[in-house]
């Protein structure tokens, strides 16, 4: 984690931007949805709205780091004029070719690409272009494609559509006109040391899917990205009564409570972990061969959530568990109105139940998150095309190592213990269902909120993110104002204790 000293800010966060898990993830997911290739592997079940969850949920964990840690949120990047005051170096060696990856010092501006030979040559003009024109479409509430057709952006099927869009994926319905927004922003970052390859420097760590979230600009850059997306969002209605409610369904209690005898509820334990991972082959920042590396990385205690659930009809119900936690104030220990509260919840578990007449209690282990995975599977062995000849073996083993690192789930939270609203909704199956049965057990399907189902739809029929992703009516100032009509909702207050201490795993 040594890439600054404490003089730098920044390095409060490296923990998390620099977390081999956290990368690995990262990887992951874009082995899995690739920007290009056969149609077959590109075009999956909402796979443009998936890009635009996924990247914002890590935005939103970020920013609630940065409050543990007594910093502002990441500053969206939308001027790409600005001189960028975060610096990086990496202090890293590509095993490809020994070569370092570029440093960037502080101040440095975006300047127009001409890299020609290696088919990267846009202009800073170009980038804001194709700002405008997405901002202008989704403003105007739809899309052009490339014959000049209108494709109006409809709750249902907008944010997939502009998602592939701003990406820009193989599925941009029209690349010619919107451009190639997120990436040339990864581009212009990655090679702002040597635009025009003059001094024949390779990409920077912006420019790899393995490293990107080790840069402080990452999370600048996606937090624009998610402000575009969030703009069509904001121009949605907010849910009706109907879209939130549950007939019959109360959540009467909910807490949790560490797996460990004596503790007392709603207090959650960060502490740091020393672990053993193999860098082996695949990690193009890696040594080669076998070599384990000891490293530090923050890490939970196990906890159990117990939820209340009164169905108050005569006939059995099923639900779908939603569960998010979320900072009760911001870095100035200010506290956040509802609409701000929504830009930093974090998704901890999602799962289907089903509800008896009466009083139901339900447990849920903290391990059994269908956003994360275990630690085993984050930290297997990389393999290669090479390792693995067949095509369907290589694309399972890749989506295997897809999702959250299980030792990430919770924010580090501070030695005081810093407080933290968690809620819990269980929605109506009815609107949640896609038809589709599947146990969470087998196939790697155990970490769906992020990376959904290999070769099916999406498991969840409701918007991702919801019922957080979109705004509320403006009576609602609070999230207790939120709750208030829902019965099927409850909240918590939870603190999160962080204790400085570094323990080997066992």
């Amino acid at each position: 984690n040594l890439t600054a000293s404490d003089r730098e800010d920044e390095q409060r966060l490296a923990y998390f931007r620099e977390d081999i898990g956290v990368n690995m993830h990262h990887w992951h997911w874009h082995l899995v949805y690739p920007t290009s290739g056969p149609v077959e592997v590109i075009d999956k079940d909402r796979r443009g709205e998936l890009f635009f969850y996924m990247h914002q949920q890590i935005i939103h964990r970020y920013n609630v780091e940065r409050f543990c840690n007594l910093l502002g949120r990441a500053k969206s990047m939308h001027n790409f004029r600005e001189p960028i005051p975060e610096a990086y170096f990496p202090k890293m060696v590509r095993s490809a070719d020994a070569r370092p990856f570029a440093a960037r010092p502080q101040n440095f501006t975006l300047k127009d690409i001409d890299r020609d030979a290696e088919g990267f040559k846009f202009t800073i003009t170009e980038m804001e272009q194709a700002r405008d024109r997405i901002y202008a479409a989704i403003d105007a509430g739809f899309v052009e494609d490339k014959s000049g057709k209108r494709i109006p952006l409809d709750p249902k099927k907008g944010i997939d559509i502009l998602s592939n869009l701003v990406e820009a994926s193989d599925l941009s319905i029209n690349p010619q006109l919107y451009g190639n927004l997120h990436i040339w922003g990864h581009l212009a970052l990655s090679f702002c040391h040597d635009p025009e390859n003059r001094y024949l420097e390779q990409f920077g760590i912006m420019g790899d899917l393995a490293t990107a979230q080790r840069d402080p600009t990452f999370y600048r850059w996606h937090s624009f990205i998610d402000d575009v997306l969030v703009r069509h969002k904001d121009h949605l209605d907010p849910y009706s009564a109907q879209e939130l409610s549950f007939p019959g369904i109360t959540v009467s209690g909910l807490n949790v409570k560490i797996t460990r005898k004596n503790a007392p509820p709603n207090v959650l334990l960060t502490y740091w972990q020393k672990s053993q991972v193999d860098l082996a082959a695949g990690l193009d920042f890696g040594p080669g061969g076998n070599v384990f590396a000891s490293f530090t990385h923050l890490q939970h205690a196990p906890f159990v959530y117990n939820i209340d659930v009164n169905n108050s009809t005569s006939r059995p119900a099923r639900g779908t568990v939603r569960i998010f936690i979320a900072p009760k104030a911001d870095d100035r220990n200010l506290a956040l109105k509802y609409d701000e509260w929504r830009r930093y919840v974090i998704e901890l578990d999602k799962f289907a139940v089903s509800l008896n007449p009466g009083l139901n209690k339900l447990t849920r282990r903290s391990d059994q998150s269908t956003v994360t995975v275990a630690y085993n599977r984050t930290f297997r062995q990389i393999k290669t095309a090479q390792d693995i000849p067949n095509n369907d073996d290589l694309e399972r083993f890749r989506f295997c190592g897809c999702g959250w690192p299980d030792h990430m789930l919770l924010p580090k939270g501070n030695t005081q213990g810093m407080a933290f609203d968690l809620f819990v909704m269980v929605s109506d199956y009815a609107g949640d269902s896609i038809g589709l049965e599947f146990d969470e057990a087998v196939n790697c399907n155990d970490s769906h909120s992020f990376c959904g189902l290999r070769d099916k739809m999406y498991p969840d029929n409701r918007s991702m993110g919801y019922p957080f992703d979109r705004k509320s009516p403006a009576s609602v100032q609070t999230l207790q104002d939120y709750l208030g009509p829902n019965s099927n909702m409850r909240a918590t207050d939870v603190k999160i204790k962080f204790t400085n201490t570094v323990i080997a795993r066992t």
